[in-house]
């Protein structure tokens, strides 16, 4: 009989992610593999997936292991691993809450952009504390469709190019990555957000996520858009020793993100648990050796 690997699907304000527990570290998730499961047509289908494995199993988060007992081994629908999700870690708590890992409160979540706090309430809201943004001095410039645009450089444990528009639809079908320079500024790639404005601390965007295309929502976008809002609106909670809160819109939903005097960004929004089941060890199997070949002759 074919050994079966359980798995659960959730969304965080529709950015959807393919749940794996492994909690001893056990499956083996080669990029090809999580590039099938994340397929919308022949797998399960997800903008990424979240790896549920405790820390003290997993080489990348030993070392955390006495602060957070579960780490995020997050990966882009590509495949390709990413620093952080702020949607995913929210989702990746309500699995934990789900599977009766952790209670209503606060649980520590190891990711590869640090240990981050969030805060299960009782009403379903979901808060993240999602560490400070670093806003590095770079010029760049991001284009779609012969339009350019001046973008604020924002890093929340991965980067981010925040572009301010007249028209979400400037933004094109954002498919495939908008060109952006200099090239040197984002090595790695960058996820891409254009905003509009909404009303007084209020503004929506789209998002082009690196390995996984548009996306419904982004939560680590949604702070980056905040806090370069807020640094073009001329307000910084570390000079004005007031929280500032912007609330952002999403084609999937709201969040309401708040800066602290100390720098701390904290995310709120809904974190949703939708379906369980099991995939079949073979199909993903032969998915993979097909993922596979089909890149090497590419």
């Amino acid at each position: 009989m074919s050994t079966r690997i359980a798995f659960l699907k959730g969304h965080g304000t529709e950015n959807d992610f393919v749940i794996v527990p492994d909690p001893d570290n056990a499956v083996d998730l080669s990029p090809a593999a999580v590039a099938a499961l994340c397929d919308r047509r022949a797998g399960i289908g997800g903008d990424g997936l979240l790896h549920v494995v405790r820390s003290a199993a997993h080489p990348e988060a030993r070392e955390t292991a006495g602060e957070a007992e579960w780490f995020m081994d997050y990966r882009n629908g590509d495949g390709s691993i990413a620093e952080m999700c702020g949607n995913g870690v929210r989702v990746f708590a309500r699995y934990l809450q789900h599977a009766g890992h952790v209670t209503a409160g606060e649980v520590a979540v190891a990711t590869r952009g640090g240990v981050k706090t969030v805060h299960l309430a009782k009403d379903g809201d979901v808060t993240v504390r999602m560490g400070r943004a670093v806003l590095p001095d770079d010029q760049v410039t991001v284009s779609v469709d012969g339009r350019s645009w001046p973008a604020r450089n924002v890093n929340m444990g991965n980067p981010h190019a925040v572009a301010f528009v007249e028209d979400l639809a400037h933004a094109g079908n954002l498919h495939a990555p908008p060109p952006f320079a200099p090239a040197s500024v984002y090595p790695d790639g960058v996820n891409v957000e254009f905003v509009v404005d909404r009303g007084p601390r209020h503004v929506a965007m789209r998002v082009h996520e690196r390995g996984s295309g548009e996306t419904r929502s982004c939560g680590t976008g949604a702070c980056a858009v905040a806090v370069a809002a807020a640094r073009r609106d001329g307000a910084d909670p570390a000079v004005a020793g007031t929280p500032v809160t912007y609330t952002v819109d999403l084609p999937g939903g709201r969040l309401v993100i708040t800066e602290h005097p100390d720098g701390e960004i904290e995310m709120t929004g809904p974190a949703e648990i939708v379906a369980e089941g099991a995939v079949d060890a073979d199909w993903l199997e032969r998915a993979t050796a097909a993922r596979t070949l089909a890149v090497r002759n590419a």
